[in-house]
């Protein structure tokens, strides 16, 4: 596999709505000198029949590994938010029936939309696919 590729990081969906990240593989960038960290380009994607939108994020390798562990909090069934810090747009999940996914775009419009999800009960192990297909898209 060489070159860029669209793939995503996880999705939360059902006929309905959805909320997904879509990260640019094979499209990175090192920011900083001392300590150097490597950042992808991605999309915060929102879909539904009353609003959709899309969010620019930055993720680095931290903001992957974070997503494992959310992905492990998710499973015990307990609340994330993800990506940690205040320089990008982030979203909290709350593994409820329905899922419910928030999105928030802080710093920029300080807009939070609030997406209620009936995932399937192969919602965590397929995210933790979609995972592991973006690290080793990444680490091309």
């Amino acid at each position: 596999m060489s070159g860029k590729q669209s793939l995503e990081l996880f999705r939360f969906s059902d006929p309905g709505q959805s909320v997904a990240v879509v990260v640019e593989c094979g499209d990175s960038r090192t920011v900083g000198a001392a300590e150097p960290q490597r950042y992808h380009p991605a999309l915060l994607v929102v879909e539904s029949d009353f609003v959709s939108g899309r969010l620019q994020l930055a993720l680095s390798d931290g903001d992957l590994d974070d997503w494992e562990r959310c992905l492990d909090a998710l499973d015990a069934e307990e609340r994330v938010e993800w990506p940690p810090g205040d320089r990008t747009p982030w979203l909290e999940v709350v593994p409820d029936d329905p899922v419910e996914v928030t999105v928030h775009d802080m710093p920029s419009t300080q807009i939070a939309v609030r997406v209620p999800i009936g995932v399937t009960d192969e919602w965590v192990e397929e995210n933790r696919a979609r995972l592991e297909r973006v690290r080793k898209a990444v680490e091309l």
